[in-house]
Formats: C-alpha cells, sequence, structure tokens
C-alpha cells in the first residue's frame, strides 16, 4: 500500500509537470498500474485534446441511421458513407463506428419453477463424426432432461433423422418408468415442419407418439433458447463431465457407458434447488407422479418408400438390400431401426436384413441370390453354350483351355454347333467317335513297329507323293492320329506351335488355305488331340510319344473360312501348282 507522500507526488507530477504515468512509476520505483490506481482514485484523467477526423461530417447521418436501424452491420454502414463521398478506409470506419451504436439494454430472466412430473425438455447435440467402414457418420447424442428433479437420459445415435429421434423418446420414457405431461422443443424439423407466428405444422409422426404416450409436444419460441436452458445447459455438462477424454470402442459401448453415467455421476450431483439433496433422491419422489406408460411401446421404426429397379435390390440409406427378384419394378417400403432392416410389401414382410451402417455395401440373403440364378439358367438351357456342353460335356475341357490363352470362344462354339446339329453329339466325344472309313467291328491295327505295318506305311506315303492333293485323302483314307509332332517355327504358312500329322508332315508345300481336304491338329492337352478342318472340328485320343509344349498356343489361321475349292495340276518336276 503507497503512503500519502508517495500518492501525493504522484498526483503532482502527473498534473503539474505533465509527466507521463511510465516515467512518474520509472522516477518513483513503481508499477504502472500502482500509479494509473492512484491517479483513478484522487483525480480525474487529464482532459486529452480531440482532434478532427475524417468521419466528423457524417456523425449525424450514422447516429440517424443507427437510430433507425440499430443492427445494421458496419460494412453497410460504409458503403453508404462511401457514397455520400467518404474516403476513409474501412477498418478505420469499423473502429470508430463502436461509440455510436446504441448498446441494446440486458435482458432479464425469470426463474422458472415446474411441477414434478410436469415437464421435460429435449435436444440433439452434437459430437462430431465417426468413420463407419466408408462412410463417415454423424454422431448425436438425444438428451431429455426433466425440469424439475433435472433428471437427465442420454443416448447416442449415428444420425439425427425421425427414426432415431422417435427411439429416444421410447427409451427416455422406459429409463424414467414414466412421461410427463409436457415436453418442450426447439423448432427442429423432426418436431416442427412448418411454422408461421403462432401457427405451427407438427410433424405427424411426432403427434402419433403423442397421443400413444398421452404428452403435449410444445415448441418454444423461435430463437429463444433460453426458454428451454436446462436441456441447453445439460448438453454442456455431458460435453465437459461425459464425452470429453473418454474412450470407447463403438457407440453400443458408447451408450452403455452414458447409462451408467446417467445413474451414477449424473444422478449424485447436488440438487440446483436445494444444495443438500441430491438429483437422485428428488428424482424419487418426482417419479411417482410421472404418467403411467401404455403396455406396447411406440413402433420407433424409419419408414420410406423404395423403387425396385431392373436388379432385385432396394437402396435404403446409401447401401443396397436384395429382396426376391419376383418384386423388381414395384415400390415397397423400407421399415428400418438401428439394428434391423425390413422391407414391406403392403403388410406383407418381405424380407429381413441387419442393417449396415457403411456406405454402399450390399447386403444379400442367399436364398434371393439362388433363387434368380436358378431361374436365369433355366431360362438359359436352350443357349448354344449350355446346350454344348450338355451335349458333349468333354468339349467343356477345350473351351476352358481356349479361354484362359484368350482365344474367341464365339467362333469356336460357333464351329462345333455347326458339328453337332450335322454329325449329333457321339461324333464330339473321344470315346465314341469312329475315324472316317473304319468298320464298326474292325479287327485292331497291327502294332506300329511291325513289318507289314512299315510296308504299310510306306506305301501309303509314296501314294501321297504321287496324288495329287485333292485326291490325298482318299489314297490315304484314314488320317494317322497315332503320333503328333510339334511344327517348328520356320513351317509356312501355320502358326507356331501347332502339331500336324504325318500325312500333313509329308506335303511338299501347304495347300491353298480353305482347301476342301485340308486339317490342322491341335495338341490341347498331353493324349486329347482337337482336329479342325473343313468338316468342323473334333477331338480324339492320342497315342503320342512327344510331350505337350507348355506354351502351345492355338494359332488364328487355325480356322479359315472356305472358299471354293481351286483345281491343281502336276508340273514336271514332281510338283502341284
Amino acid at each position: 500500500m503507497t503512503s500519502k507522500d508517495i500518492e501525493a507526488e504522484i498526483v503532482r507530477l502527473y498534473h503539474s509537470e505533465a509527466w507521463p504515468v511510465g516515467t512518474i512509476a520509472v522516477q518513483l520505483s513503481l508499477h504502472q498500474d500502482v500509479v494509473r490506481r492512484v491517479l483513478c482514485a484522487k483525480l480525474a484523467p487529464r482532459p486529452r485534446p480531440v482532434r478532427p477526423t475524417m468521419l466528423d461530417p457524417y456523425v449525424p447521418f450514422i447516429e440517424e441511421t443507427l437510430r433507425r436501424w440499430p443492427t445494421v452491420c458496419s460494412s453497410r454502414l460504409y458503403d453508404m458513407c462511401v457514397d455520400r463521398g467518404y474516403a476513409g478506409s474501412p477498418d478505420h470506419f469499423r473502429h470508430r463506428i463502436r461509440r455510436f451504436r446504441p448498446k441494446q439494454a440486458a435482458e432479464a430472466y425469470l426463474r422458472l419453477k415446474t411441477l414434478a412430473g410436469e415437464q421435460a425438455q429435449v435436444d440433439w447435440g452434437h459430437f462430431g463424426r465417426i468413420p463407419v467402414g466408408r462412410a463417415r457418420r454423424q454422431l448425436v447424442a438425444f438428451v431429455m432432461v426433466l425440469s424439475h428433479s433435472r433428471m437427465i437420459f442420454l443416448r447416442f445415435f449415428r444420425d439425427a433423422k425421425m427414426g432415431s429421434f422417435l427411439s429416444g423418446h421410447v427409451e427416455a420414457f422406459q429409463f424414467f418408468d414414466g412421461c410427463p405431461r409436457v415436453l418442450l422443443y426447439d423448432n427442429l424439423k423432426s418436431a416442427v415442419l412448418e411454422r408461421v407466428g403462432d401457427a405451427i405444422r407438427f410433424n405427424p409422426r411426432l403427434l402419433e407418439l403423442s397421443a400413444h404416450y398421452c404428452f403435449e409436444a410444445r415448441p418454444v419460441a423461435i430463437r429463444r433458447g433460453n426458454e428451454k436452458g436446462r436441456v441447453e445447459r445439460a448438453i454442456r455438462f455431458v460435453r465437459d463431465s461425459f464425452f470429453a477424454a473418454r474412450r470407447w470402442r463403438d457407440v453400443e459401448d458408447l451408450n452403455v457407458q452414458a447409462l451408467e453415467w446417467c445413474r451414477g455421476r449424473a444422478a449424485d450431483r447436488t440438487w440446483v434447488e436445494d444444495r443438500k439433496r441430491r438429483v437422485s433422491e428428488v428424482f424419487a419422489e418426482e417419479q411417482t407422479k410421472l404418467q403411467e406408460l401404455p403396455a406396447n411401446p411406440f413402433p420407433c421404426e424409419q419408414i420410406e418408400e423404395v423403387k425396385i429397379g431392373k436388379t432385385p435390390y432396394a437402396r435404403f440409406d446409401s447401401n443396397d438390400y436384395s429382396v426376391p427378384h419376383d418384386k423388381v419394378g414395384r415400390t415397397l417400403a423400407v421399415a428400418a431401426t438401428e439394428r434391423v432392416v425390413r422391407i414391406l410389401d403392403g403388410a406383407e414382410v418381405v424380407c429381413e436384413h441387419a442393417r449396415s451402417w457403411d456406405k454402399g455395401a450390399c447386403v444379400e440373403d442367399p436364398s434371393h441370390v439362388a433363387a434368380l440364378v436358378e431361374v436365369k439358367v433355366r431360362a438359359r438351357k436352350e443357349r448354344a453354350g449350355d446346350r454344348l456342353v450338355r451335349s458333349a460335356p468333354s468339349v467343356e475341357a477345350l473351351l476352358v483351355e481356349l479361354g484362359r490363352r484368350g482365344e474367341n470362344l464365339g467362333s469356336v462354339t460357333a464351329h462345333f454347333m455347326r458339328l453337332l446339329d450335322a454329325h449329333g453329339a457321339e461324333r464330339l466325344e473321344p470315346d465314341n467317335r469312329r475315324r472316317r472309313g473304319e468298320r464298326r467291328n474292325a479287327p485292331p491295327r497291327r502294332p506300329r513297329g511291325c513289318r507289314t505295318s512299315r510296308k504299310r506305311t510306306g506305301l501309303r506315303e509314296r501314294r501321297l507323293q504321287q496324288c495329287p492333293p485333292g485326291r490325298r485323302r482318299k489314297a490315304t483314307g484314314a488320317e494317322p492320329q497315332e503320333f503328333v509332332e510339334p511344327l517348328t517355327s520356320s513351317s509356312p504358312c501355320y502358326g507356331p506351335n501347332v502339331t500336324l500329322s504325318p500325312s500333313e508332315r509329308l506335303k511338299n508345300a501347304p495347300p491353298p488355305a480353305g482347301s476342301r481336304n485340308h486339317a490342322w491338329k491341335f495338341q490341347v492337352e498331353p493324349g486329347v488331340i482337337c482336329t479342325a478342318g473343313n468338316g468342323g472340328m473334333v477331338l480324339s485320343r492320342s497315342w503320342s510319344s512327344t510331350p505337350a509344349r507348355p506354351e502351345f498356343s492355338m494359332a488364328r489361321r487355325a480356322m479359315p473360312v472356305a472358299p471354293a475349292p481351286t483345281q491343281r495340276k502336276p508340273l514336271p518336276n514332281g510338283t502341284w501348282t
């Protein structure tokens, strides 16, 4: 505390010598706050001369404008003054305009008291977003507070839609074991759809809920949050006392902790109207004054109409839920809770799924998919590919291999279908196919290495060299298929890795593409040969001593379009044109 002589010296130096506060503090070894306190207590502050500013000519206009429109913003006032010739900066104008704006009178509020069991207040509290799969869902808290005892009910949801709003009411009434007579809301869309003055259009679902539990839904005035200050203060208490620095796995775990907190920490706090009592004690008295609950809880499902498109799925909340395929093209209803999604066709329950809170998820019932697949399979039984595989199952291995190697399966299938229609399914099966020219009960051929077989083979090869290409097939009879040899890359006309029979290997030059008696052989797998030619493609067994090459690939010239046959003539040197 400063002495009287120091205070007198401070006043003298400030007024007589016109020393500033900082100089006085340095000379007297005092703090500047001490000097200011002494000057404010002893004498009025020294008047300072007021300098003229650029805003002075516009002060009457500004005062008149603010008197008529007290809430007009500074930027609008600045534009109005600029239109009248003001050349100052916006920052200087905004700084100077503060002293001219009239101050609003402080509003006084009454401390309201309610009877036990008479009123409760309801509101949403927003707590950010949480990731759920590929989606980011809102985390909102439904809060209901009994106005008399201040007992809090807290429940977290992943959205603030009507279904969650109704579920919060039902669970709150079960938590309180009763229902108050009046519920206060602000003007949120779940409660008030439209409002013009005192004319209010409530949400029909809220009216159904109020009729079921016999309470009055009463919205507060627009932008008057003080009329439901108990729930506003409760949401702040939830943020600070419960949600701050809390760890939880998922929303279900968070709700379990919230329920324990409502019955523990929130119920053990002191009652605001009597500090000697607890909230839990007052709530026990108020609970007997609440209305009794009906026998059946209110159905609080979220109802939406959905249009089923060409695929049997119902789109709800950014996810797809499967329906039976006979519901395609119809309008159905979705009844969703927090855990279950039911799809209705009038009063009939079409199907039921577990609700997904993800985004873009496809929730399917295996029976729906199996029924659709069965119908589609029966519908395409007569298609070419299925008909071919059913007629000759051994062809499926060839089609799979060709598909794996990137070949055109459409042309191969069409070729097999023509052969199937012309010769039947037996010719496509290796075990049932007979070679052309063989008798049904022909005796077994002699082994390849015997003397008679070598003579016949040499005779056949000599005949092949002497006969024109058009008659080679007649001379040789059935083409020998016991031995298959890979063709080298130097072979003309043929693609690489194509296998030929000995009769084709003996040709001096390959015949023109599309020759009537020309054929190619492809080794599909060890022991299985595919012969392709003008008459189609057939599978045959081979006892080849040459292993199949793993890099085998079917040549693009394997099945050329057969043009008209050409006439060839022998030349003097033994070759043919």
